[in-house]
C-alpha cells in the first residue's frame, strides 16, 4: 500500500545562508504545521498524516530542520557548532509557512517544538491562527550532563536514545517506543545538543507569556503525565501564565505522543482539532 503521505526538497534561505529542507505533506483544508522534537526528524509524525480523520480536513505540513533528518545543514557546517536559538526557530518556522503559502496555519509542536509555538503565540499572532503544544512548558532547568551528548568516547546517537528512553510512557507499544528511540540513535553529531542549546538554555520564554493573547491566537497545552523533562506541573505552570490558555494532563503517554502510541493521544488531539477546523 502507497501512504497518501508526499515527501519533497525545500530550497529556502535562513538567517541568510541556503538551506535544503525536506517536506513532507499529506491531506487538505486549513493548514497544520507540525514540529519535531529535539534531535529528532518530521518522521515522528507519520501516525498522524496517516490518520484520514485528519488530512480530511487538515494540510498537514511536517518538515525536517536543518541538521535533522533528510535536511542536511548548510554548507559551510563542519566550521562551526550548531545551536538552535529561539529567533532562528520563530524565523524558521515562519519561512516554511511563507514559502509555501500556508494561510495563518495552526502550529503544532512537540517538546522544544511544544516551546516555540508559544513564542509564535507572542510575536507573531496575526501569523497563526493557533497553536498546539505537546509537552510544553516555557521553560526546562537542565538535570543532566549535555557533554555526553557528543563526546568522543561514546557513540552519541544511541547516547541520545538512551537519555530520552526514560521520558516515554512505560505503556507505549514495543515498536513505537524503538521507533522512536531509532530516530533519535541516526542523530547527527552534536544536532541534540545543539537543540538542547534552546530548550534548557537560550530559550526561556516565561517573561513572553503574560503577552499572549488567546483571543487573538488560542492555546492549547496536551502533556503526558509520564514526562520528567516537561513536567506535567510545568505546562501547568504555562498555561497558568496565559491568561485563557487550556492544559490538558493526558494518562498513560510520555514526551512523544504522537510517535510512541498515537493511539493513545488520539482521541484527546481529535477534539482539538475538530475546533481549530470548525467542526461541531
Amino acid at each position: 500500500m502507497i501512504e497518501p503521505i508526499i515527501g519533497r526538497y525545500l530550497r529556502l534561505d535562513l538567517e541568510g545562508r541556503t538551506h535544503r529542507l525536506y517536506v513532507e505533506e499529506a491531506g487538505q483544508g486549513v493548514p497544520l504545521l507540525l514540529l519535531h522534537t529535539a534531535g529528532s526528524d518530521g518522521r515522528q509524525w507519520r501516525h498522524l498524516m496517516n490518520d484520514a480523520a485528519v488530512t480530511n480536513h487538515f494540510r498537514c505540513i511536517a518538515f525536517d530542520m536543518p541538521w535533522h533528518g533528510k535536511s542536511s545543514p548548510p554548507e559551510g557546517w563542519q566550521d562551526g557548532e550548531y545551536r538552535l536559538t529561539t529567533a532562528a526557530y520563530t524565523g524558521m518556522a515562519l519561512a516554511v509557512a511563507a514559502a509555501l503559502s500556508l494561510d495563518r496555519p495552526v502550529v503544532m509542536g512537540c517538546s522544544i517544538g511544544g516551546r516555540i509555538v508559544l513564542d509564535l503565540a507572542a510575536e507573531h499572532a496575526s501569523a497563526v491562527r493557533g497553536v498546539i503544544g505537546l509537552q510544553s512548558s516555557a521553560f526546562v532547568a537542565p538535570y543532566y550532563d549535555t557533554e555526553w551528548l557528543h563526546h568522543p568516547h561514546a557513540h552519541g546517537g544511541e547516547v541520545c536514545a538512551a537519555v530520552v528512553s526514560g521520558l516515554i510512557a512505560p505503556s507505549a507499544p514495543d515498536r513505537d517506543r524503538w521507533e522512536t528511540l531509532w530516530h533519535y540513535m541516526q542523530g547527527g553529531p552534536g544536532v541534540f545538543r545543539g537543540d538542547l542549546h534552546f530548550y534548557k538554555g537560550e530559550g526561556d520564554l516565561r517573561p513572553k507569556l503574560a503577552r499572549i493573547d488567546t483571543a487573538r491566537c488560542p492555546v492549547v497545552l496536551l502533556t503526558g503525565e509520564y514526562d520528567y523533562s516537561c513536567r506535567p506541573e510545568d505546562t501547568l505552570a504555562t498555561a497558568a501564565a496565559i491568561p485563557g490558555a487550556e492544559a490538558l494532563i493526558m494518562k498513560g503517554l510520555g514526551h512523544f505522543p504522537m510517535s510512541e502510541d498515537y493511539a493513545a493521544l488520539r482521541p484527546q488531539l481529535l477534539a482539538v482539532l475538530r475546533r481549530f477546523a470548525g467542526i461541531p
